[in-house]
């Protein structure tokens, strides 16, 4: 694999690397929100929710929009979206291994 693609994708991880990041991710895969609903449903000061938005918008995985005095997000590529759904379902498996493991040991 090129060398700058892998440097592109890893910019990306890291722009979603972190909880507040994924939970507005969550939250805006149900669709466009403004930043003031944003942060009041996160329960984070509206200075930390910006920054975590610029930080989304620089690495192009969200988009906005003006509307009057309210600023709107929403995911840009669905993808997005598929790639929490993914998480979600690898999250699962290690649980249910984790648990097949217990029950394993509990058994003996």
């Amino acid at each position: 694999m090129n060398e700058k693609i892998s440097e592109l994708k890893s910019d990306i991880f890291k722009a979603i690397a972190h909880p507040t990041r994924i939970r507005i991710l969550e939250l805006l895969k149900d669709g466009e929100a403004c930043v003031c609903d944003i942060f009041e449903e996160l329960n984070v000061e509206q200075a930390n929710t910006s920054q975590h938005l610029a930080v989304l918008k620089k690495q192009d995985i969200l988009q906005s929009r003006k509307e009057g005095l309210r600023v709107i997000y929403s995911i840009k590529y669905p993808e997005i979206i598929e790639l929490l759904e993914v998480m979600d379902k690898i999250l699962v498996k290690q649980a249910n291994e984790t648990l097949q493991t217990f029950r394993g040991i509990t058994a003996k």
